[in-house]
């Protein structure tokens, strides 16, 4: 797997990196002789960065693990020793529960714009999307869903307008990965400095995205496979998350693909997703309305109305119940129990 490919010939700036304000607010006094570096790559056992002195490999204190650390982060070096002395407060992350996990999987951090990659096949799926949209809105990220191989399709236009339905104010960009143009076609969100990541399933084509997005000047290129024609499955070509120079500005984490994503700590994130519903749970008669069939439900109102889509309101509980048993709770005050808040900017 290669590591990070330079943006330039020169050394970048610390903003072509991704630093802004918000990194630059957290420093203190005594670490003046620190270097802001971006990790460029997560191993098992080791960390890389990127800083403006080039690509480092950092170490790290004894009681550090790499899965402390995301694709992403920023962390203040030790200029001879590279010893990682602190990461900073992250902007946004990316994380996910994997079934049998004892802990979220930290998968990004730092990201702008978080990708959703699917084809125009048997791999779309509106409920699988439906988690990946709240992934992002609970980040904090702003989510873009790509559809892919709409060359296929006998009717790519019914596909999108699927997609965009799901979320208002929802991006939506159907384009071939292979062509030199779909890196033009997602130019608005690849602006220098900026970080965009790619999620999705294996074989919809992300790692044939990111080779288009890092250009020609990418001296290793992300491996790309087939799929299965049956059922539109493709291998994980991709193993570990990295970061890479998109050609003209900005960049870009891949990840491995995923084909199932258990959703916990994520109310904002559906909260956002399923607004319609979000909106008329407050014009119930009781406040602690299931929307079953207690008297008074709006959802159930604008149900019968046909105003509310029944499937999507059986999505929306789905999610919510599956959320909210995964989600742990936190000892409040008195030990009381309460359910944890987004914070994720930690």
């Amino acid at each position: 797997m290669p590591l990070v490919e330079a943006v330039t010939a020169s050394s970048p700036s610390l903003a072509d990196l991704g630093w802004s304000e918000f990194f630059g607010d957290q420093l203190e006094a005594s670490d003046a002789n620190l270097i802001p570096t971006r990790i460029a790559m997560v191993h098992r056992d080791r960390l890389s960065g990127l800083s403006q002195t080039g690509q480092t490999d950092l170490s790290l204190a004894p009681q550090a693990t790499t899965g402390d650390y995301a694709v992403g982060d920023w962390v203040l070096v030790e200029p001879h020793s590279h010893l990682v002395q602190r990461r900073l407060t992250r902007k946004t992350v990316l994380e996910r529960r994997v079934q049998g996990g004892r802990g979220p999987q930290l998968a990004a951090a730092n990201v702008d714009t978080l990708f959703i990659v699917t084809s125009c096949n048997a791999d779309f799926n509106i409920a699988r999307l439906e988690r990946y949209l709240a992934l992002a809105n609970e980040a904090g990220t702003t989510p873009v869903i790509l559809l892919t191989k709409a060359d296929t399709a006998e009717d790519a236009e019914a596909y999108r307008k699927q997609a965009a339905a799901l979320q208002r104010g929802l991006a939506v960009v159907t384009l071939n990965p292979r062509i030199p143009g779909a890196a033009s076609a997602l130019a608005a969100w690849c602006g220098a400095g900026q970080t965009v990541a790619l999620i999705g399933s294996s074989g919809v084509g992300k790692s044939t995205l990111v080779n288009t997005l890092a250009g020609s000047a990418q001296q290793s290129p992300q491996q790309t496979g087939a799929i299965r024609e049956h059922d539109a499955k493709g291998r994980h070509t991709t193993t570990a998350r990295s970061l890479h120079a998109i050609a003209g500005g900005g960049w870009v984490i891949d990840t491995p693909g995923m084909r199932t994503l258990q959703v916990s700590d994520v109310g904002y994130g559906i909260d956002t997703l399923f607004a319609e519903i979000t909106e008329l749970a407050p014009l119930c008669k009781f406040r602690d309305c299931t929307h079953v069939h207690e008297p008074g439900c709006a959802v159930q109102a604008a149900l019968k109305a046909g105003t509310l889509d029944p499937e999507r309101l059986a999505r929306w509980r789905k999610l919510s119940d599956e959320n909210q048993h995964n989600t742990p709770v936190q000892s409040g005050p008195r030990g009381a129990k309460s359910p944890a808040g987004r914070g994720k900017r930690r």
